[in-house]
C-alpha cells in the first residue's frame, strides 16, 4: 500500500526537479511551446514543463574571440597575414537563437572575411599607420551584418600584421632614405635662412661703416682667445691703390732698354 504512493511521489519529486530551472543574471532563456517560440524569460526561478516546453540558454556578457590569421593580399600587391580580436554580445536572444544556427560560428565568419575584404582595399602604408581607422571600418560592417541576428559588435582590434624579411628589409631601406631626405631638406632650409640673415646684416654693416669696423674688431678678438697667431687681413682698398700707382723713372727706364736690346 505504501509502495503505490511511494511511485507517483518520486515521479512527481523528478517531474519538479526536471521542470525547476536557475538562470543567473548575465543570462537569458529562449522558451519553444511545442516548437514555436513563446518568450524569453531570465533571470531568476522559471518552470518549463518537460517535452512541451523547450529552453535554450543565451549568455548575454561580452564575448571575445580570436580571428584567425589571415593571408591578405594589399593593393599595392604585398602579401601579408593579419590576425584580430573581436568582442560582441548578444542583445536580442530571441534574434540571436531563430535567426542563425550557431551566432559564434556565424560572427567568426563573418569577421574573417570582412577582414580580408577591408585590408584589400588598402594599402601596406595604411595597414601600418591608420590601424584606428582600420578597426572602425570593419567593426561597422561587422555590426552592420550581425545585427539581423541580434549581435552587438563592441570592439575589433587588429592584433599583429606580419610581414615577410624581404618586406622588412625595404621598409627598413624606405624608412632610412625618408629619414636622409628629410636631413637634406633640413640642411637646405638652414642654409635658405643663413643666406637671408646674412643678406640683411649686410645691409645693416653697409648703412654704417663704423659697425663693420666694430665687427671687424670684435672678430680680432674672438681669434685672439682662442689662437697664440693673429692673422691681420690686408684691406682692398690698399690694393686697389697699388694698382694704380705709377712705375717710377728707374724702372721705366730700365724697361725701355730691355725693349731695345731684344729688337
Amino acid at each position: 500500500m505504501l509502495l503505490s504512493y511511494l511511485v507517483p511521489v518520486v515521479l512527481l519529486i523528478m517531474l519538479l526537479a526536471a521542470s525547476i530551472r536557475i538562470l543567473p543574471e548575465y543570462k537569458r532563456g529562449v522558451v519553444f511551446f511545442l516548437g514555436r517560440f513563446q518568450a524569453v524569460k531570465g533571470p531568476g526561478l522559471l518552470i518549463i514543463i518537460p517535452g512541451i516546453q523547450k529552453m535554450v540558454v543565451v549568455d548575454l556578457r561580452v564575448i571575445t574571440m580570436d580571428v584567425p590569421e589571415q593571408d591578405v593580399i594589399s593593393q599595392d600587391n604585398v602579401t601579408v597575414k593579419v590576425n584580430a580580436v573581436l568582442y560582441f554580445r548578444v542583445v536580442d536572444p530571441e534574434k540571436a537563437i531563430i535567426q542563425v544556427e550557431n551566432f559564434v560560428n556565424a560572427t567568426s565568419q563573418l569577421a574573417q572575411t570582412t577582414l580580408r575584404s577591408v585590408l584589400g582595399k588598402h594599402d601596406l602604408d595604411e595597414m601600418l599607420s591608420e590601424r584606428d581607422k582600420l578597426n572602425d571600418d570593419i567593426q561597422e560592417i561587422i555590426d552592420s551584418s550581425a545585427e539581423s541576428w541580434g549581435i552587438k559588435v563592441a570592439n575589433v582590434e587588429i592584433k599583429h600584421v606580419d610581414l615577410d624579411e624581404s618586406m622588412i628589409r625595404a621598409i627598413a631601406r624606405q624608412a632610412e632614405a625618408e629619414r636622409e631626405r628629410r636631413a637634406k631638406v633640413i640642411h637646405a632650409e638652414g642654409e635658405l635662412q643663413a643666406s637671408q640673415k646674412l643678406v640683411e646684416a649686410a645691409h645693416v654693416l653697409s648703412a654704417n661703416p663704423a659697425a663693420l669696423q666694430l665687427r671687424y674688431l670684435q672678430t680680432m678678438a674672438d681669434m685672439g682667445s682662442k689662437n697664440s697667431t693673429v692673422v691681420f687681413p690686408m684691406p682692398m682698398d690698399l690694393l686697389e691703390a697699388f694698382k694704380h700707382m705709377k712705375a717710377s723713372p728707374a724702372a721705366q727706364a730700365r724697361t725701355d732698354g730691355d725693349a731695345g736690346d731684344a729688337s
